[in-house]
């Protein structure tokens, strides 16, 4: 199966692109499970993420994805996953980030990961805390790519010049 993430900062559209994906290959896609439940948690209690909740949301994003793989036919779309996690708590928590989830995001089974640029306008909501800091995010995710040797792309453009770059790679892979 092709597993395709979309990885990268705040507000650089991979939830947009990865609904695109999906519907256009007509495929499952695999929703970003932080953003549900740090909602929830800011709906309900007023309160923002903390470190006891970096072990849940990632059980509950490899619940989802596991759970996506098995409707998927031959290709998976993954709106996030557990390496875009990892960079955000070494980030937020000056290196911290919990040994499940470091061994869980370092075990590749991604075919790509599409790493969406910065060029696109920041867009404010109650999770999105940095857009000063965009290029600074990008820097991380990319290193990140590099430092654990995973193939990536980076997307860069409008919405339309982004989905193009990814459908072409994806296409590639779906061919192998």
């Amino acid at each position: 199966m092709v597993k395709v993430v979309l990885f990268g900062p705040e507000s650089t559209g991979k939830t947009t692109l990865s609904k695109q994906l999906a519907a256009h290959y007509k495929t499952q896609w695999v929703p970003e499970y932080m953003r549900a439940y740090l909602e929830e948690k800011w709906n309900s209690k007023k309160e923002l993420i903390k470190k006891d909740d970096l072990i849940p949301i990632a059980k509950g994003q490899l619940n989802l994805q596991n759970e996506a793989a098995q409707r998927a036919d031959n290709l998976l779309i993954c709106d996030t996953n557990l390496l875009e996690l990892k960079v955000y708590s070494q980030y937020y928590y000056d290196g911290y980030c919990p040994q499940f989830i470091k061994t869980e995001a370092t075990k590749n089974n991604y075919s790509i990961y599409l790493l969406t640029y910065i060029d696109i306008p920041w867009e404010p909501d109650i999770l999105r805390d940095k857009p000063k800091n965009r290029e600074e995010m990008f820097q991380l995710f990319e290193t990140e790519l590099i430092k654990q040797n995973f193939p990536y792309k980076v997307l860069k453009g409008n919405e339309k010049e982004r989905f193009n770059s990814a459908v072409e790679v994806i296409d590639k892979l779906l061919m192998k």
